[in-house]
């Protein structure tokens, strides 16, 4: 992918000339990145020599990578060894940005919920078939921290949603993973928003995750089918209930 001083190849980057070159400075590098021509930890040429190849301002390549680096697909390091480097953005990334659709949009609690229904319902055959000893004692000390902390009256519905995506490791599917884990700013928001027609949510909910956890551990699809529909239907009750109390 680099030549042996670390940089991406010459030859891949075109000359643009037409209105809002940046944007299509950011195009064609995502589209490099897609065809596989530059990879993670790929170093990016220097600014000058972008200009160059672009045939663009030093501005315009320096607001190309302003948006590159937004979206998570370079570091820009300082130093002697700095510079632009390729990253994959990752799923914390992801979900914060739907996290900020969700802000600024249509998108309500209940659809979250809704799609939260379809996605942790239908991945749970994977999970019950494939957690291991290993997973299922990670997720019941998870439920021992949501229990000390609903003792010590500093339970946030973060230790829910983080059990929620622990259960989505199960499945040892990276794309679930990466699914639900990209899912973790609408799910919080969800929840946050939940809690505030249920305070007292949090001890339910943990008495349904460790109900989940048993199912998972007695290879039970049907049972753990039935306590996480339970659970995201409460959910779903209290957003919609919250909707109808702004609405009104």
């Amino acid at each position: 992918m680099t030549t042996e001083d670390g940089n991406a190849p010459d030859g891949l980057f075109r000359p643009v000339h037409v209105n809002r070159v940046s944007q299509v400075i950011v195009d064609q590098i995502k589209t490099l990145i897609r065809e596989g021509k530059l990879a993670t930890g790929d170093r990016l040429p220097s600014e000058r020599d972008l200009c160059q190849r672009f045939s663009v301002s030093r501005v315009t390549v320096r607001e190309a990578l302003r948006v590159l680096e937004a979206s998570g697909l370079i570091d820009i390091k300082v130093g002697a060894r700095g510079g632009a480097f390729f990253a994959s953005p990752t799923k914390e990334r992801l979900g914060e940005g739907l996290a900020d659709l969700m802000a600024l949009s249509p998108l309500t609690p209940a659809h979250v919920t809704e799609a939260r229904t379809v996605i942790e319902v239908g991945i749970l055959p994977f999970v019950v078939e494939r957690a291991t000893e290993a997973d299922i004692a990670e997720l019941r000390r998870m439920i021992d921290e949501g229990r000390e902390a609903l003792a010590q009256g500093s339970y946030t519905m973060g230790l829910s949603a983080a059990f929620h995506v622990g259960v989505a490791t199960c499945a040892h599917n990276p794309a679930i993973e990466t699914l639900v884990q990209s899912f973790h700013g609408p799910l919080l928001l969800s929840l946050r928003q939940a809690q505030i027609v249920a305070p007292a949510m949090g001890r339910r909910g943990t008495d349904e995750h460790a109900a989940l956890v048993d199912a998972i551990e007695n290879r039970d699809v049907d049972a753990a089918v039935k306590v996480m529909t339970t659970h995201l239907g409460r959910t779903a009750d209290l957003v919609r209930d919250l909707g109808a109390t702004q609405d009104g």
